[in-house]
């Protein structure tokens, strides 16, 4: 839910965010994201625990040791240190920025910057950074994607592409085509292992055929794709970066994993369609 509800939330958010301003020249802010998703988000959110508890009941339901050993652990740590407490000024800073900022700063300066003051309070050293592995592969990933994304574009094969498939949607009305679209996006992710190749690979030729349909509110289907990225990272063992860790600690067996990825993933995309789309048609 949170992947969704927030667009700073999930990394290939930013990603489809970028591809989309490149491909549609439409601008997705943090704030048009969040109100988009909000209600249907917070809703899920909400009832969530009680979803899991009805669907898939735990074997444990009481374990009064547990809130002993948290104390005893949090004792164990101690008060707040400097480094901590100025962390977390600096990620209060950041968000307020993401919110409220978007006119004057980018997203992407806004964490640079960020970093820059984590550096200079000695935060973090200079060393952490650079044995960040994980980063620095996302941003050199992320770097290629997005440059080979515009080389698509500019060269006219997307739109090719695009003008191919929408072929195959012509005489639909623009409801049911924009419905076909975010079921593809939607269940195409049983194809993809990453987030980041399902954005990479459909996101941008989707785009394309929405632009070739007479009647279709491009933005909002825009938003509707990027929005149901976190959604989908419930579907299978490989849907998202977090989902082989949860698969392999073996709490949940194999066909239990894939089941209640299906039920759960057709319950939000179920409440994102009812309520998330007629809201964002509604707010515009």
């Amino acid at each position: 839910m949170t992947s969704s509800l927030f667009l700073t939330a999930l990394a290939p958010n930013l990603l489809a965010a970028a591809l989309v301003k490149k491909i549609a020249n439409l601008e997705i802010t943090w704030m048009d994201w969040f109100v988009a998703f909000a209600p249907v988000g917070i809703l899920l959110l909400a009832s969530l625990p009680l979803l899991v508890y009805w669907i898939y009941p735990p074997e444990v339901k009481e374990g009064a040791e547990v809130p002993a050993w948290a104390a005893k652990e949090l004792e164990t740590m101690g008060p707040l240190s400097r480094r901590e407490i100025t962390l977390g000024i600096l990620v209060v800073i950041a968000l307020l920025l993401w919110i409220f900022g978007g006119e004057w700063m980018d997203a992407t300066t806004v964490a640079i910057a960020m970093v820059s003051l984590m550096l200079v309070l000695k935060v973090i050293a200079w060393s952490d950074i650079t044995a960040n592995q994980a980063a620095w592969n996302t941003l050199v990933w992320f770097a290629t994607l997005i440059a080979l994304a515009d080389g698509l574009t500019q060269v006219g094969f997307v739109k090719w592409l695009a003008a191919t498939v929408a072929g195959q949607l012509g005489g639909l009305s623009p409801a049911v085509a924009v419905m076909a679209l975010l079921l593809i996006n939607f269940f195409g992710h049983y194809l993809f292992a990453s987030l980041t190749a399902h954005v990479t690979a459909l996101i941008p030729v989707l785009l394309g055929v929405a632009s070739q349909i007479p009647g279709v509110n491009l933005k909002t289907l825009a938003l509707a794709l990027c929005l149901e990225l976190g959604l989908m990272g419930i579907l299978t063992p490989y849907a998202a970066g977090p989902s082989p860790v949860y698969y392999g600690s073996g709490y949940l067996p194999a066909a239990d994993y894939w089941r209640l990825g299906t039920i759960f993933g057709l319950i939000f995309l179920a409440a994102f369609l009812v309520l998330g789309i007629p809201w964002m048609l509604a707010v515009g």
